[in-house]
C-alpha cells in the first residue's frame, strides 16, 4: 500500500507534538510505503528536515506558501476568462463564506490549469467583489476589499494547481490547507481519505486571528470564515475523519462533519520505553520540565510568570524549558521577559531526549492555550510523572479520567499565573503526592494508551476504508 500523508506546518520541518507523532506513525508501518505532502510557508525551509526521514519514505513534495507570491502572468494573458455560470457561483460563495461546489473550483484550478494570478486579475473576478463589497461592505474601500481578498486566496488556488501525488490513499493530519489537498486528491484520483484532526485546527486559526494586528478589523470575521470554509470541505470529502477524543469529534460535529464519519483513535507512546524510568532520589532541588515548543500557543510567558512566584516560595525549585524555537520573537521576548522579572533557574535546553530527561524531573507542566492530546502527557504518565496541565483539549479528561484510578496531576485554567504557581507549589511540597499522581498516571497511560493500541486502530481503519473503496 501506498499512502500519502499531507501535513502543513509541521513535520519533517519541525519539532513537536504532531511531528513526533508523524514520525512515529511512519515508522510503525514498515510494510507501507509513504509519499509526503508537505505545506510549508517559507521556500526558505526547502529540504530542512529536522527528522532523518524513515526509509519508508519513498518521496516528498513540497510546497510553499510564499512561492504563490512569485507567480507571473505570461505575456498576453487575457483579462478575460469566459467563466461558467456554475464557476462564477462557486468563485462568489467561497468569497462571502458559502459552501461551494469544490469540484467546479478544483475543475477551474486542475483541469483547466487557470493561472491563479489570471484568475485574481480578470474582469470577472472583479465584478464578482464589485457585486459583494457593494451588498455586504458598502462602507469600506473596494481597494481595501479587493487586495484582502487577493491575499487570502493566493494561496490556496496555487495550492489547487499543483500536481496531486498518485497513492492508494490519502491521510491528512489536519483541516486548513492540508485538509483541502486531501479534498483535492479524494476528487482527482477517487481513492480513499481519510483526516486526522490533532486539535481542532479552525478554532486554532480563530485564536490566531482574533489576536492578530496585521488584520483589518472589518475582514477579520471573513479570515476566520475562510479556514471554517476549508474545514467543511475537508469533512465533507473526507471518508473518514478522526480525533484524538470524543469531545473533540462531538465539535467536528458541530462544525459539519456527517456523525457516521467520525471515529476516535487514541494518541499512543511506546510504554516500555517510558516506564522503566526510576523515580527521582531526592537531591535538594524541585525540578519541573516542559516539553514544549517555544510558540505563542503554548504560553511560554505564563509559565515564566507562574514560576517566578513559585521560586519565590520554593527557592530550590528549577524550570527546564524543553524544545524547538518555532518563533524567534517569541523566544526573545520570552527571554526578555524572564531579564525583566529577575527570576533565576530557568533553562533553555533546546530539542532533547525525552527519555534522557525524565529521569531528573520531579513532575512536569503543559500551559498552553490550545491543544489536542497531548503526547508530553502522555510520556510523563509513563515515565510516573505527575502533570500540571492547562484545561484545553482533553488534558482534563486524561488527568481526571474517571477510570477508578484518581487523578495523575492537577488542571488549572489557561493563562491563569496565580493558579498555576499555586498548583506547582502544591506539588513541589508533597513527594508523596507527587509519587502517588505519577504512579496513576503511569497505570493509566499503560491501559489506555499505547502505540501499539493506536497503531492497530489506524491500520483497522485503513483496511476499512480501502475495502469499502475496493
Amino acid at each position: 500500500m501506498r499512502v500519502c500523508m499531507i501535513l502543513e506546518g509541521s513535520y519533517p520541518y519541525v519539532h513537536g507534538g504532531v511531528s513526533s507523532w508523524t514520525h512515529q506513525y511512519i515508522q510503525a508501518m514498515p510494510d507501507v510505503e509513504f509519499v509526503l505532502w508537505c505545506i510549508g510557508a517559507h521556500a526558505a525551509d526547502r529540504g530542512k528536515f529536522k527528522y532523518a526521514l524513515p526509509d519508508n519514505v519513498r518521496e516528498v513534495k513540497e510546497l510553499f506558501l510564499d512561492d504563490a507570491l512569485n507567480l507571473r502572468l505570461p505575456p498576453g494573458q487575457r483579462r478575460r476568462l469566459n467563466l461558467t455560470t456554475a464557476q462564477t457561483e462557486a468563485l462568489r460563495r467561497l468569497f462571502t463564506g458559502e459552501h461551494p461546489d469544490w469540484g467546479e473550483l478544483f475543475s477551474l484550478m486542475q483541469q483547466q490549469q487557470i493561472n491563479p494570478l489570471a484568475l485574481l486579475m480578470s474582469a470577472e473576478f472583479v465584478q464578482i467583489l464589485l457585486d459583494i463589497c457593494s451588498e455586504r461592505f458598502p462602507y469600506i474601500s473596494f481597494v481595501d476589499y479587493f487586495y484582502t481578498v487577493r491575499s487570502m486566496l493566493l494561496p490556496e488556488l496555487y495550492l489547487l494547481t499543483q500536481p496531486v501525488p498518485e497513492a492508494d490513499l490519502y491521510h491528512a493530519t489536519a483541516t486548513g490547507y492540508s485538509g483541502l489537498l486531501g479534498a483535492l486528491a479524494k476528487w482527482k484520483n477517487r481513492k480513499p481519505y481519510i483526516l486526522t484532526e490533532h486539535g481542532i485546527y479552525t478554532r486554532e486559526r480563530e485564536e490566531e486571528l482574533l489576536r492578530a494586528d496585521w488584520v483589518l478589523p472589518y475582514f477579520r470575521q471573513q479570515w476566520i470564515q475562510l479556514f471554517y470554509t476549508f474545514s467543511l470541505c475537508a469533512y465533507t470529502y473526507a471518508d473518514r475523519v478522526t480525533a484524538l477524543f470524543s469531545r473533540a469529534n462531538a465539535i467536528q460535529a458541530d462544525l459539519g462533519c456527517a456523525p457516521d464519519k467520525l471515529r476516535v483513535i487514541p494518541n499512543g507512546i511506546h510504554f516500555d520505553r517510558f516506564s522503566q524510568i526510576p523515580d527521582k532520589p531526592p537531591d535538594g532541588h524541585i525540578d519541573i520540565g516542559a516539553v514544549v515548543r517555544i510558540a505563542k500557543i503554548k504560553d511560554i510567558k505564563t509559565m515564566i510568570y507562574a514560576f517566578a512566584e513559585v521560586k519565590n516560595e520554593i527557592p530550590s525549585a528549577r524550570l527546564f524549558i524543553m524544545g524547538d524555537v518555532d518563533d524567534r520573537e517569541y523566544d526573545a521576548e520570552c527571554r526578555e521577559l524572564i531579564r525583566q522579572l529577575q527570576v533565576k533557574d530557568i533553562s533553555f535546553t533546546g530539542v532533547i531526549n525525552v527519555l534522557e530527561y525524565l529521569p531528573r524531573l520531579d513532575f512536569t507542566i503543559l500551559t498552553s492555550i490550545s491543544e489536542g492530546q497531548p503526547l508530553s502527557v502522555l510520556e510523563s504518565f509513563a515515565a510516573g510523572r505527575a502533570v500540571v496541565a492547562t484545561d484545553v483539549g482533553c488534558c482534563r479528561e486524561l488527568i481526571e479520567e474517571q477510570d477508578g484510578l484518581g487523578p495523575a496531576g492537577l488542571i488549572v485554567p489557561p493563562m491563569h499565573k496565580d493558579l498555576l504557581a499555586q498548583a506547582e507549589i502544591q506539588l513541589a511540597r508533597s513527594e508523596r503526592l507527587r509519587r502517588q499522581m505519577g504512579a496513576t498516571g503511569r497505570q493509566r497511560a499503560g491501559r489506555s494508551f499505547t502505540h501499539t493500541q493506536s497503531m492497530a486502530q489506524y491500520r483497522a481503519l485503513y483496511k476499512e476504508v480501502t475495502t469499502w473503496q475496493g
